[in-house]
């Protein structure tokens, strides 16, 4: 997880909330990103997720992909390549485009911090992130009432862009590869399940057609709407 975390779980957009009063006014969402790290295992597709320490007040036990809210740093990142096109126009629909390069970054990070998976290069202990393999999938903002908001844009990649051996981190434990199909009998937010449903959707496509779909954004109790900002099969 991000250094900077205030709390143990506190800035991951998959399991967020630790559950305190409700504000009196609606909290401004702040930016987050995670990643989707998939390949093909011998059960079918298989996804890197971590399961929320024991000890944590909020959903505990609870799987969730690395992911993280965005840092000042990674806006002065130094990445090996850019974002694709198709990505880049995806991720603009709701970022100015300094802010959609670093939640790109920032997705890469956490997957380095909290998985010890690098995509891209560590240089003298600074991550210098390879965008060019990242897939845009679909963002979801959490509901006004909640103490804590996360504007949360969720990114793919294949697995065979990342390198190093996979550790836990501090918050997150048995962070493996699970497959998609034993995911049914894992705790999970409904929001996780709804994301994971949105990947499974992505990859049953062609290239073309990931291009060209209607984007979707989830908001307030868990909705899944069309997104407002982007037309069905807009270029």
């Amino acid at each position: 997880m991000t250094r900077h975390s205030p709390a143990l779980g506190d800035d991951n957009p998959g399991g967020a909330d630790a559950g305190g009063r409700k504000p009196k006014r609606a909290v401004r969402p702040k930016d987050a990103a995670s990643l989707i790290l998939w390949r093909e295992g011998p059960n079918g597709v298989e996804i890197l997720m971590g399961r929320r320490h024991h000890k944590m007040r909020f959903m505990p036990g609870v799987l969730v992909f690395p992911g993280g809210r965005v840092d000042l740093a990674d806006y002065r990142a130094r990445p090996i390549s850019d974002l694709g096109t198709t990505a880049r126009r995806m991720l603009e629909i709701s970022a100015r485009p300094s802010q959609a390069t670093a939640l790109a970054v920032c997705a890469l990070r956490e997957l380095e911090e909290e998985a010890g998976l690098v995509m891209g290069e560590m240089v003298a202990g600074r991550l210098h992130p390879d965008l060019a393999p990242l897939h845009y999938l679909t963002r979801a903002i959490t509901p006004a009432d909640r103490p804590m908001r996360f504007h949360a844009r969720f990114l793919v990649a294949e697995a065979k862009h990342a390198s190093g051996e996979i550790r836990g981190s501090g918050e997150l434990e048995e962070v493996r590869f699970f497959a998609v199909s034993e995911l049914h009998a894992q705790p999970l937010a409904k929001i996780t399940s709804m994301i994971l449903e949105e990947f499974v959707a992505w990859l049953a496509l062609s290239p073309q057609g990931r291009a060209r779909r209607q984007l979707i954004s989830i908001q307030g109790r868990d909705t899944r709407y069309p997104d407002p900002r982007h037309p069905q099969g807009s270029p």
